[in-house]
């Protein structure tokens, strides 16, 4: 590496490094217990809600599902779906994370949820969603919605637990990301941070670049002593799981605001029902969210996390024994703040005849009128100040708090 092209790497490793203290670095210790909690999680690929919150009274889910099909609620079947309703069975590998939370009352579920957009492109549709803009929106505003609700909020601690700052977080209030996974390593070391700082030194960014610099030192001690102690006889979590135990932390003391993205979704082949890739996924992201309830103590009464994906799945199963990508979703609220134990929104008799374009769920409740609500009533949003986080959008009527 030449001594320009190192100099440009450590340029932009500091710039990094930097975003993460950001305007408040003076704040970071010190969010009351009282103050609202939000986290944003976003399941990238599309997850198949149907097998999620499973129509268990639809005879046509199990005609047109013949490999992927959940079993009906039965007590003596451990495969069996867990019932919530008269319509509606939770898939099984949530039965020791998260079926609890709904039997307490934390946990809801919004099904016939989503976009209008019918791309049924990931990237678009994830895009979509994120910048939270009307239908005929330019391209001009690039902003995401978690970036305009900080702004409009005058600026509270927020964070992405992300590699990369996601377009929901663009725009707007400037909020630093930091990816947990391998947080427990320092990302320099001191010789390396004294030469980053160097680069700086008497320039405007020279502030920024040592108090971000001492932020990921002070998180990545943090959590090696946590795996240190682990050490003693207890095994560690993978996955999910340990970096929700991460966030939990961090978001307990620290933020008030949050967004972290999961992948592999995108069940096209082999899927399984009970068992098999989705339930694999759905039992990790079960356990991490429980575990992150459990880190959120005390402030958990205070919590709201809201999980989404793009867009949901075909109804039907296809010929590799997986779906394909659909239309409307199932988004879920968690949190000791929800008024949970119950299936919301708009819906309709889930059966072959009322399929859109003969495919999939269709969209009722439209996601910006659905997090509007929410918004609205958690942070007590007037009218103008919710219309510039989702501009022209309408908060929706489901009470999920």
């Amino acid at each position: 590496m030449t001594d320009l092209s190192r100099r440009r790497f450590l340029q932009s490793a500091a710039l990094g490094a930097g975003t993460l203290a950001m305007s408040w670095s003076s704040q970071l210790w010190a969010v009351p217990a009282e103050v609202p909690r939000v986290l944003v999680v976003f399941l990238r690929g599309g997850y198949d809600a149907a097998n999620l919150l499973v129509p268990y009274t639809s005879d046509d889910y199990y005609r047109l599902r013949p490999s992927i099909a959940i079993a009906r609620p039965d007590a003596a079947n451990v495969n069996a779906a867990l019932p919530l309703d008269s319509d509606w069975a939770l898939h099984p590998a949530l039965k020791d994370s998260l079926y609890p939370f709904w039997q307490r009352g934390e946990l809801a579920f919004v099904p016939f949820a989503g976009t209008n957009d019918l791309t049924r492109s990931h990237f678009e549709t994830q895009d979509r969603i994120e910048l939270g803009l009307p239908d005929d929106a330019g391209q001009a505003d690039r902003s995401g919605f978690i970036g305009r609700l900080v702004q409009v909020l005058g600026g509270p601690p927020a964070i992405t637990f992300t590699g990369n700052l996601p377009t929901i977080a663009t725009g707007g209030a400037a909020i630093p990301n930091l990816s947990l996974r391998d947080v427990s390593k320092a990302p320099f070391d001191e010789r390396q941070s004294q030469l980053l700082v160097s680069l700086y030194r008497g320039q405007t960014l020279e502030e920024r670049v040592q108090e971000g610099l001492q932020m990921r030192q002070g998180v990545a001690k943090m959590f090696a002593d946590e795996m240190q102690a682990a050490n003693r006889g207890a095994v560690s979590a993978n996955g999910f799981e340990q970096e929700a135990r991460r966030m939990g932390k961090l978001m307990r003391e620290q933020y008030k605001i949050g967004f972290v993205d999961v992948g592999g979704w995108d069940t096209h082949i082999y899927e399984g029902g009970a068992t098999g890739q989705l339930a694999n996924a759905l039992g990790n992201l079960g356990r991490g969210l429980n575990a992150f309830a459990q880190e959120m103590q005390p402030v958990w009464k205070n919590t709201v996390v809201i999980v989404v994906s793009e867009f949901g799945r075909t109804f039907r199963e296809n010929g590799n024994k997986g779906t394909d990508h659909g239309h409307g979703s199932v988004y879920w609220a968690l949190g000791g703040a929800v008024r949970g134990g119950r299936v919301l929104g708009e819906q309709m008799r889930v059966s072959e005849a009322t399929l859109f374009q003969n495919r999939d769920f269709p969209v009722l409740n439209e996601y910006r009128g659905l997090f509007g609500s929410v918004f609205q009533r958690y942070y007590g949003l007037n009218g103008s100040q919710l219309d510039k986080v989702f501009p022209g959008a309408r908060p929706g009527s489901i009470a999920l708090l």
